[in-house]
């Protein structure tokens, strides 16, 4: 997610974001032939343009736009929690008169932005991150991030073999609340069998006690600290961590390149069996769960958010008719799998190399 740990506000940097990415939507409208004119026009607004699940899910929205004959055009935050941004990027979306918003929200600071766009007309698709309330998209595709979280706890539960656990837990952000943290968080918590507190936030577990999952045992948490999902904030809160307690044995991490940062902590301080969970599934990753560093990540499916948001746009256009999430639900499920390459008992996963076939398809 984002490479900085403070987001950079401000008109500038919105302005600076609109201009790195106006080659990405000029490159949508050209690879679907013509000049644009009379085209469907949509705006993708990511959470930032240096995680490559960002990266990955801007090409295949760049690639269905051209097959629908769509005029994509790309913008992001300066880091995860930047919304400042991303305001200014709503609202020039409802100035050029696109038919929708693809958003990867960062924080609930836009909602009011979203709902003027829509409003004004537009269909707001949310993608990976739901807004809180639910119903500020028309439709949010997405991870259910609860049990992709799930996964990676009763995976840890089963790995531990009934000993006793000594808890990091690398999450987000520490300055809000955004459903995707809360969610794979306490998916964790409840895949080991600990209880979570408050169902809303955060951190509000109890630190020490018994664990349910796999065989069984004592835990307790040994830190608790915000990564901005970036590698460079998952290093620092690892090593944080292990400065307070040298003993962790299980990583909890909000997503893979905080992941990535802990393992390089970790082998820098020369702690090994240690064992890391993520949520993302990246291509990029897989030699990390391979190796050992990570051992097991629930894979996400970001392709499809951008292909189920660009194709709902693109028949509200043509028909009217806006997209609406799953019966019961305030998203679209997207799907989760968990990779690793030592399975446990009772936790469906499947290998890296299986993983490498569908990894972010």
């Amino acid at each position: 997610m984002a490479a900085t740990l403070a987001a950079c506000g401000g008109s500038g940097s919105s302005s600076a974001s609109s201009t790195a990415s106006g080659a990405s939507g000029a490159s949508a409208a050209s690879s679907s032939g013509g000049s644009g004119a009379g085209k469907i026009k949509v705006a993708l607004i990511l959470k930032e343009f240096t995680n490559p699940y960002w990266i990955s899910m801007e090409k295949t929205a760049k690639q269905e736009a051209a097959k629908k004959g769509v005029t994509l055009h790309v913008t992001a935050g300066n880091s995860d929690d930047d919304t400042t941004s991303q305001i200014t990027q709503i609202e020039q979306a409802v100035a050029a008169g696109d038919k929708g918003i693809i958003i990867a929200l960062n924080g609930d600071a836009v909602n009011k932005a979203l709902t003027q766009a829509k409003a004004a007309g537009l269909v707001v698709v949310a993608v990976d991150t739901p807004p809180i309330p639910g119903n500020i998209a028309d439709v949010t595709y997405a991870t259910d991030n609860t049990a992709a979280g799930v996964l990676d706890g009763k995976w840890a539960a089963a790995k531990l073999n009934g000993k006793s656990a000594d808890i990091a837990m690398l999450d987000d952000l520490a300055n809000q609340v955004i459903t995707v943290d809360v969610d794979r968080d306490h998916g964790f918590l409840n895949g080991m069998g600990i209880p979570v507190g408050n169902p809303n936030v955060n951190g509000k577990e109890p630190t020490s006690g018994k664990y349910t999952g796999g065989k069984g045992g004592t835990y307790k948490i040994a830190c608790q600290l915000p990564t901005n999902g970036a590698t460079t904030g998952g290093q620092t809160a690892m090593e944080t961590c292990l400065s307070k307690d040298s003993n962790i044995n299980l990583v909890y991490a909000i997503n893979e390149p905080a992941a990535e940062g802990a393992a390089h902590a970790l082998k820098s301080a020369g702690k090994t069996g240690v064992t890391v969970v993520a949520i993302d599934g990246g291509c990029s990753n897989l030699p990390f769960v391979k190796s050992g560093e990570i051992g097991a990540t629930a894979g996400q499916f970001p392709g499809k958010m951008a292909l189920e948001g660009v194709d709902a746009i693109a028949q509200f256009a043509k028909t009217g008719k806006k997209p609406t999430n799953q019966a019961g639900k305030d998203y679209f499920n997207t799907g989760t799998k968990l990779y690793t390459d030592s399975p446990q008992s009772g936790v469906p996963s499947i290998t890296t190399a299986a993983a490498s076939k569908v990894c972010w398809g």
